[in-house]
């Protein structure tokens, strides 16, 4: 509870934690906007494809431009400034950088990124989620092998949740269920980046206006992303996955306690121990009260008499038995949020979430009936949709991982809504991302 003033002792001590970011997107310009503020931590380079872009970004979010007009890294590193250009290999490898982090949201790119930054003794906080999605056990391992850290991004919706489990472990209470929130209907898998303003809540104008990328937020909509994240947080905090995908049920955040509770308790769970994900709408499409659409929640419980006496007489909000109990966070800020990983990696030694076995994995869904020789364009596009599934299943049944459903030509056409496989696809299979996914098949 005390990284902000180890990052002003950094400061005062002229040993900032030193950054470099790959990738300067919505989410990295979250990070830029707050890391201003941050004395503690010196951002030597960020590496986008497209350097202007990058830079028009730090423009927008505020930084002067004397900030990242260094003509090097070196000369960064020497003055305080900012690097900016396309050279991602020389940021990583440059050895006045401690911490890369992966902002790209291309997973296929990531892996490499990250395996690179380990090979270069780096720390990696890896903010693409939907690498860590496909290959998040398999990155733990190789950073472990390197005597590194890799960490899920703090902000994003699985390192805040796996944040409240662990709260709730060390309280020492049994965990029930954990997840975050959505907003939800199932014509939604349904979306494509041409429909996505339609049904997100603002307009087309709000969109660009906020620079919003419209297939990244789509994969939101879809049910990719929630499905996405659930991987990691089922991995990461050592809770099982619905057989069958997630159920979406419906309720606000305090309705979590009754619905997230087992079928058998008059929830909506198979068992105890899972996660889930809440609809912030009815199926009528009414908004749900109270919702907790943009946040994250653990459900616990009291299994003891003594427990749920304590429960009730400090007005905690229960299920209708008294025996499971919430705990939740209604926003989660993205981005802006992103210091915090920075200053736990940097300072603590620690990561914001990583995962620690393979219990889940996301297949790649035809979103329509498609047809052979089409090309495969990853989550939140127009062909494909992520399902979420127990790793055992997934793997004994050959599907083809969300993350690797990218600039894929199929072989054979897939009916809407059936999980695509390996040998339905022509797969480059020279690439580091599935090579590593391969090695963990056969290692996890």
């Amino acid at each position: 509870m005390n990284l902000f003033a180890k990052l002003r002792e950094r400061a005062e001590q002229n040993n900032r934690v030193r950054v470099g970011m790959i990738g300067a997107g919505k989410f990295g310009s979250m990070f830029l906007s707050q890391v201003l503020r941050l004395d503690g931590i010196h951002l030597i380079g960020v590496a986008d494809l497209s350097p202007d872009n990058a830079k028009s970004n730090m423009k927008f979010v505020g930084w002067p431009q004397e900030r990242y007009a260094a003509a090097s890294l070196d000369e960064a590193a020497a003055n305080g400034t900012t690097h900016v250009g396309d050279d991602w290999q020389a940021l990583v490898a440059h050895p006045r950088v401690d911490i890369i982090i992966e902002c790209t949201g291309a997973p296929v790119a990531a892996i490499e990124h990250v395996l690179e930054g380990f090979r270069n003794g780096k720390h990696v906080i890896n903010v693409t989620v939907e690498a860590d999605a496909f290959c998040g056990p398999a990155l733990a391992a190789k950073g472990r092998e390197a005597g590194v850290i890799y960490s899920m991004a703090y902000g994003d919706q699985p390192a805040l949740t796996c944040e409240l489990v662990d709260w709730a472990r060390t309280c020492g209470f049994p965990v029930v269920a954990a997840g975050r929130g959505h907003k939800w209907l199932p014509a939604f898998r349904k979306s494509t980046p041409d429909t996505v303003w339609d049904h997100w809540g603002i307009t087309k104008e709000q969109a660009e206006r906020g620079r919003l990328n419209p297939k990244m937020f789509n994969s939101f909509l879809d049910g990719s992303k929630p499905a996405i994240e659930s991987s990691a947080i089922a991995n990461a905090a050592g809770l099982d996955v619905p057989d069958d995908g997630l159920k979406f049920p419906v309720g606000g955040a305090e309705d979590l306690a009754n619905i997230m509770r087992p079928k058998s308790e008059g929830g909506a769970l198979d068992r105890k121990g899972m996660v889930e994900v809440a609809s912030s709408l009815t199926l009528d499409g009414e908004p749900v009260p109270y919702d907790v659409r943009q946040g994250v929640w653990v459900v616990f419980e009291g299994d003891t008499e003594y427990l749920r006496n304590c429960f009730q007489e400090y007005k905690v909000l229960t299920d209708t038995t008294g025996r499971y109990a919430s705990m939740y966070k209604r926003w989660h800020l993205i981005g802006l949020e992103l210091p915090v990983s920075v200053a736990s990696v940097g300072i603590r030694g620690e990561p914001t979430g990583v995962a620690t076995e393979l219990r889940a994995d996301v297949a790649a869904i035809a979103k329509r009936n498609l047809k052979a020789g089409e090309i495969l364009d990853g989550e939140g596009g127009y062909t494909v949709t992520g399902g979420l599934r127990p790793a055992k299943a997934s793997l004994a049944s050959g599907y083809l991982p969300l993350g690797l459903a990218h600039n894929v030509k199929l072989k054979n056409a897939i009916a809407d809504g059936t999980p695509i496989t390996w040998s339905d696809v022509e797969i480059d299979e020279t690439t580091i991302a599935y090579k590593l996914r391969r090695w963990m098949e056969e290692q996890f």
